[in-house]
């Protein structure tokens, strides 16, 4: 956002700093319910709010990402250095990054939206107050441009006042609209998470269950990027890149970790192995 045309309340919606502590809290969330389920040691769950007053190191998170190539990773890492390795092993176990990256969009959503209806309440008022009070102010109407038969400035007021109480509900609409979250792993299908955790987080976080995901949330911005890979179906990956969650759940082998496919072009696959998240 550009500072200068920004408000104080809403850059602080968008800056890195309030981006990873919403990231940090979906992560707490999810291991809650997970060791609620049984699928996670009590432990381990609890270890995790031992964050929860720390301020993330944003320099920090960007340095491990120059090394693994992957935002969530470089998060997860981080906050396994806070914690203790051992303490963070099962944190975002069964999770995809979507879940993540589009559940916290979408609070920053809505947290935007709660900034303009409340500023939007303000302008309602005062239009209201304004048509009140120059209910029986003359003026000269216009139609086509020119001077047309006598009007009052309340009446003017007043039209501006419903066209903003339309904005308002709009706005509203759209909010419910954006205001959904999903914990739904790899491709959506809960494969490797229980639809209970998804329930949780979005509870805990004033969110509804997104009703169908497919990985990524439906109006998520993130989607149609993310989806494609950006240039197609298949998309070689970044030498250094970390395997995503998907690609670190256990295969036939019933092995954590195994080597990353090459690129489409037969490109490199940074290290050939995968980071074990899940």
């Amino acid at each position: 956002m550009i500072p200068r045309y920004s408000r104080p309340e809403m850059v602080a919606i968008w800056s890195p700093e309030t981006k990873f502590r919403i990231w940090y809290e979906i992560e707490a969330h999810a291991c809650d319910a997970q060791a609620a389920l049984g699928v996670i040691p009590k432990a381990n769950a609890e270890a995790v709010w031992r964050a929860k007053d720390v301020e993330f190191n944003v320099a920090r998170i960007d340095e491990i990402e120059a090394v693994t190539k992957h935002d969530v990773i470089a998060f997860l890492t981080h906050l396994a250095e806070i914690i203790g390795n051992d303490e963070a092993r099962f944190v975002h176990q069964g999770m995809t990054s979507s879940d993540v990256l589009d559940t916290t969009l979408n609070i920053q959503l809505v947290r935007a939206a709660d900034l303009l209806l409340a500023g939007l309440d303000r302008v309602l008022s005062a239009l209201k107050a304004r048509a009140l009070e120059h209910r029986d102010t003359v003026r000269i109407g216009r139609s086509h441009g020119i001077h047309a038969e006598p009007t009052t400035m309340g009446l003017t007021f007043a039209r501006f006042y419903a066209e903003m109480a339309r904005n308002h509900d709009r706005l509203v609409n759209a909010r419910k609209e954006v205001a959904t979250g999903a914990i739904s792993g790899a491709v959506g299908t809960f494969a490797n998470i229980d639809p209970a955790v998804e329930e949780h987080v979005c509870k805990m976080l004033g969110l509804e269950p997104e009703p169908i995901s497919t990985q990524v949330n439906r109006d998520s911005p993130h989607a149609a990027h993310r989806s494609a890979g950006g240039r197609g179906i298949f998309q070689p990956r970044p030498k250094g890149q970390l395997c995503h969650a998907a690609q670190a759940q256990p295969g036939a082998d019933r092995k954590p970790d195994r080597a990353c496919p090459a690129g489409a072009d037969g490109g490199g696959a940074g290290d050939g192995k995968c980071c074990a998240l899940a």
